[in-house]
């Protein structure tokens, strides 16, 4: 890949924050110096109420917005214009919307349209293809326009273009949105077994627990609460005080964790 991938640190963390702030045009501070670190194959919930700067926080992982205070390093990379390319590659972003990452006539171009633009081609880009769909459980729809898949399956070969890219990061924005119950807990089964770091955005508080031993609160620009999610979602002082719901009769303190 390059001197790029040279200067990696194999033993620096996944994703290191420090004192990340940063402001819109409008005046609008979104982040208050945001400080937090991602270990390799860590799976960890970003939660926090809408307004909390979630979104800000994400779009600053892989070089969208840039020019705030503090740092950004992914894999030991700093985040900035000397490596976008290959940041770019190293964090993924899964959005909400699967059709926002699906364009292409059939499924198979849509996995292979990253690699490929990467410079991949012939025998080593379909072995890329087929090895990303077969991680979400859809080689059998490689042919397939993506708009003849239902919205679960959609998602799933949303997530499959960014693993085609092989990142470091998996940045998920509401995985379980829209999903009926079969098709949330396929892809939960799917997530359980990437062998990738998982930064998972979400509201469904049942989905973080069984999927991130980890969760950061974000509220009103700031990293509130660092944790175990089991326990933060038990502290009912905690989760009132920014604006969390569990949704009606769920017990965190009755659920057993996934590993």
């Amino acid at each position: 890949m390059g001197t790029v991938t040279d200067v990696t640190d194999v033993t620096a963390p996944s994703l290191e924050v420090a004192g990340l702030a940063f402001a819109y045009p409008d005046g609008h501070q979104a982040l208050f110096g945001v400080d937090f670190t991602l270990a390799r194959g860590e799976r960890v919930a970003l939660l926090g109420p809408n307004g909390a700067g979630k979104t800000t926080l994400v779009l600053h992982l892989n070089g969208i917005l840039t020019a705030g205070a503090g740092t950004v390093k992914v894999a030991g990379l700093p985040v900035g214009r000397q490596h976008m390319a290959e940041i770019r590659r190293r964090v993924g972003i899964v959005f909400q919307d699967p059709d926002d990452q699906l364009f292409m006539p059939t499924v198979r171009e849509d996995v292979a349209f990253g690699p490929a633009a990467a410079g991949l081609k012939g025998a080593e880009l379909e072995a890329r293809v087929d090895r990303a769909l077969e991680r979400v459980g859809m080689a059998e729809f490689k042919a397939r326009p993506p708009h003849h898949l239902s919205f679960g399956q959609r998602r799933r070969v949303a997530v499959a273009t960014v693993l085609a890219m092989e990142p470091e990061i998996l940045v998920l924005d509401e995985p379980s949105s829209n999903l009926d119950p079969a098709s949330r807990r396929e892809l939960a089964d799917i997530l359980r077994s990437l062998d990738v770091t998982v930064l998972m955005v979400t509201h469904d508080l049942p989905y973080a627990l069984e999927l991130c031993p980890r969760s950061l609160i974000l509220s009103e620009g700031v990293i509130a609460a660092d944790g175990r999610t089991g326990e933060l979602l038990a502290d009912d002082e905690l989760m009132r005080a920014h604006r969390l719901e569990l949704p009606f009769g769920f017990d965190p303190r009755s659920v057993t964790m996934g590993a």
